[in-house]
């Protein structure tokens, strides 16, 4: 068993909810920003956790997209559109109806390049994302 056997071919994945690509690009995003940050700092698990959230809460992944989209092809704006209007059935707590709706086409962006296997790409947009979370 291959660990992140994706076995869906991009037809496939087009024909997915946003939501769908949303869900999965929220654990790959998590899993890269801890990455980066045990990578960066010697931070104990706590403080990591702390650190983290700055990254992957709605606001700052609001933000990011905000300060990406010049740099998004014509294709991933078309992703992210398809991830902004998508029907949400929960709304963050700590984040207005519009971060969240901006951070979920956010993580839909993330989880398509994933599931399409863009992994340049992928690895290009999380690094700008850490370089432009502020």
């Amino acid at each position: 068993m291959e660990l992140f056997n994706i076995n869906k071919n991009e037809l496939d994945i087009n024909q997915m909810s946003p939501l769908t690509w949303a869900y999965i690009g929220d654990s790959v995003y998590e899993l890269y920003v801890r990455t980066h940050l045990i990578n960066s700092t010697n931070l104990k698990p706590n403080k990591l956790h702390l650190e983290s959230i700055k990254y992957v809460k709605a606001k700052a992944q609001a933000n990011i997209l905000k300060k990406l989209e010049n740099s998004l092809t014509d294709e991933e704006k078309e992703i992210v559109k398809r991830g902004r209007n998508t029907q949400l059935h929960h709304i963050a707590k700590n984040a207005s109806v519009t971060e969240y709706i901006h951070a979920t086409a956010f993580e839909a962006l993330i989880g398509y390049l994933y599931l399409t296997r863009n992994e340049k790409r992928l690895e290009e947009i999380l690094k700008l994302a850490i370089e432009n979370r502020t």
